[in-house]
């Protein structure tokens, strides 16, 4: 049998499917067969657009670019830098004042208003509302300032610099300006804007103008007790007296506002935080107006009258040290200081040093008194001439030999007796001139007074040891020292208070924001003589005015026995250093035999007239303690005086 595969039968198949048109379709493995060719058309050519997705996601890319930058800006400005920026729109949108605290007001003993402030308007403008870009004009603060420039009455230049400083929406114009003066500046900016709204071409160039509540400093009585209430400055500090003296508690602490603004004015629901100022103290000072207004008056009058250069009185009350009156002519009115003579400003009782003369001699009197070395009736030989040292002394009058008790020493005012008497205080000239020293001393002289005013002199008093060969004679009688006004009263008012010295004072007390009334401190208290030294020095110095041979008559008050001296001293002027003129003076106190009230009377440079210091300061002491004591009601005491002798019979 054969090994060979038997052939295989062809088996038909199915039979091919046939096309359409008598076309069979090709089996496997045959050649495609040829598709007929497209007829290509015939109209015009369709251009077909590309897919537009890449176009739109490059679209999308770059918005999301753009949102992701926005984001991180975002993110920037409300996290990262957040304070930053809220701080300059704070900066912008915020403005802040101060808010002036009221000044307290300054009073005299019976509560009637010396110093007071009233309400007043800080004028003030946002220069950011007189650009041009604001207000779409190129010359608005010039136009602006010849509006307000006669209203404030400053220079037009003046206010167009202000209404140009650049970053910042603040300037100050004019300080504490009248409630009237507001007014006007108001009234023509709301005149402005009222036409602006009709008129177009019409622009309101004020309306960056705004008034900042204030207050201004009044003196209702004008220049009344001028050199001790001082004045106010344009910052609203004290500028001398007693203002500045007590600023810090006149003023009180401002306070603060801070608020929104639009166009200058406050938003009112924006909100707005502020600090209350604190009101100052109120003070009360020891003056009497009606005292003080007698004292200024009638030293005004004699300055007048005497052509004189200044003059001041004093008036004190003898056993509390309160200052009852304190005048200076020439003054000033604080109202108005533009018409002020600045030589005046100032306190000249406290501030001016000069030689006293013939009222120092009751100091050299209580030295010798004090010491026991004389008495009242201690007979005292007077030559017309004195030789000490390379020096002749002599009185102020030509006389032959005057036999004269210690009393008639001081009643007849002798230079020459005083040397003498002086001369015994120690067993030479040098102790004796170290126990005058001691005792001038004691009663405030080249040293402070207590009171602490502004510019008070504590006089001129050399060492003894430094004391030229005249000046060892000269001092006694009141030449070669210096003192002021308020030291000479305040030795009269020591040996009235039984040769107590107290310390003058010009405060009573204060009055806080609560109401309540603080009384001052008392005063120092310092025993400069014995009550019996004091008692008979009183007495002496009534025969000053009594006796007919004193040099004090003129100061006599009908029912009141009054304690005098006169004074009548070369003056050193002030300009030159060398003596020119005279100071006048007296000084005393009332009633004698129980001292109540002293007055201090000084003027200087008389050049008309008398410029003896009985003749013309001897009649103001007498008017001015008149209505002193009729104003506190002092009654007269009836004792009679003592009549001690003036001279004796060798």
């Amino acid at each position: 049998m054969s090994d060979r595969e038997p052939p295989r039968r062809r088996v038909p198949g199915p039979a091919r499917p046939v096309r359409p048109g008598g076309q069979r379709r090709p089996g496997p493995g045959a050649s495609p067969a040829r598709r007929p060719s497209a007829q290509r058309p015939t109209g015009p050519r369709v251009i077909r657009l590309g897919s537009p997705r890449p176009r739109l996601r490059m679209v999308s890319l770059a918005l999301t670019l753009v949102m992701i930058a926005f984001v991180v800006r975002l993110l920037q400005v409300q996290a990262v830098d957040a304070s930053t920026y809220v701080a300059k729109a704070e900066q912008n949108r915020y403005v802040g004042r101060t808010l002036a605290a009221e000044r307290g007001g300054i009073t005299d003993r019976n509560g009637v208003e010396l110093a007071t402030s009233v309400d007043a308007y800080d004028i003030t403008a946002d220069p950011t509302l007189f650009t041009q870009e604001a207000t779409k004009t190129a010359d608005a603060p010039e136009q602006a300032a010849a509006l307000l420039a006669p209203i404030l009455g400053q220079n037009a230049e003046t206010v167009t610099k202000k209404l140009k400083t650049k970053n910042t929406r603040y300037t100050l114009l004019a300080n504490r300006q009248t409630p009237q003066v507001w007014t006007q500046i108001k009234d023509l900016r709301n005149t402005l804007a009222a036409k602006a709204e009709t008129d177009p071409s019409t622009v309101n160039v004020l309306g960056g103008i705004v008034a900042v509540p204030a207050s201004k400093r009044v003196y209702p009585n004008g220049d009344l007790a001028a050199g001790i209430l001082g004045w106010v400055n344009a910052d609203g500090k004290g500028g001398g007296g007693l203002e500045q003296e007590l600023n810090k508690e006149l003023a009180g602490k401002d306070g603060e506002i801070r608020y929104a603004q639009s166009g200058g004015l406050q938003v009112p629901t924006a909100g707005s935080t502020e600090t209350p100022a604190v009101a100052g103290s109120d003070f009360e000072l020891t003056i009497d107006r009606d005292i003080q207004w007698a004292a200024q008056n009638a030293i005004t009058e004699q300055v007048k009258e005497s052509k004189a250069d200044s003059g001041y009185v004093i008036v004190q009350d003898t056993q509390t040290g309160e200052i009852l009156a304190m005048a200076n002519s020439p003054g000033f009115d604080p109202n108005d200081l533009s018409q002020a003579d600045s030589a005046a400003l100032g306190n000249a009782a406290v501030q001016d040093a000069y030689e006293p003369g013939s009222t120092a001699k009751v100091m050299s009197m209580a030295a010798v008194l004090e010491e026991n070395v004389a008495t009242p009736q201690t007979h005292v030989v007077v030559p017309n001439r004195l030789q000490r040292g390379d020096r002749l002394f002599q009185d102020d009058i030509d006389h032959p030999t005057w036999n004269l008790t210690l009393n008639g020493v001081l009643a007849k005012s002798s230079n020459i007796g005083t040397i003498l008497a002086a001369g015994q205080l120690g067993k030479t000239q040098k102790e004796a001139n170290q126990v005058l020293y001691s005792y001038l001393r004691k009663f405030g002289i080249g040293g402070s007074t207590g009171l602490g005013f502004p510019g008070e002199t504590k006089g001129i008093l050399a060492p003894p040891e430094d004391w030229s060969t005249s000046q060892q004679y000269t001092i006694p009688f009141g030449q070669g020292v210096s003192l002021s006004a308020l030291q000479a009263a305040s030795v009269y008012s020591t040996i009235a208070n039984g040769g107590v010295r107290v310390e003058p004072t010009l405060v009573r007390g204060t009055k806080g924001a609560d109401g309540r009334f603080t009384p001052a401190v008392e005063p120092k208290k310092t025993r400069v003589v014995s009550e019996k030294t004091a008692k008979t020095l009183a007495q002496m110095l009534e025969s000053v005015v009594d006796d007919e041979q004193g040099t004090g008559t003129k100061a006599r008050i009908p029912g009141y026995r009054v304690a005098g001296k006169t004074g009548t001293a070369n003056r050193v002027d002030p300009a030159t250093g060398k003596y020119n003129g005279y100071t006048s003076s007296f000084a005393g106190f009332a009633p004698a035999d129980n001292p109540r009230i002293t007055v201090y009377c000084a003027i200087q440079n008389a050049t008309k007239g008398s410029y003896f210091g009985g003749q013309i300061c001897g009649p103001i002491y007498k008017e001015v303690m008149e209505f002193a004591l009729k104003t506190l009601q002092v009654p007269p005491t009836g004792a009679k005086a003592a009549n001690l002798p003036v001279t004796f019979t060798p």
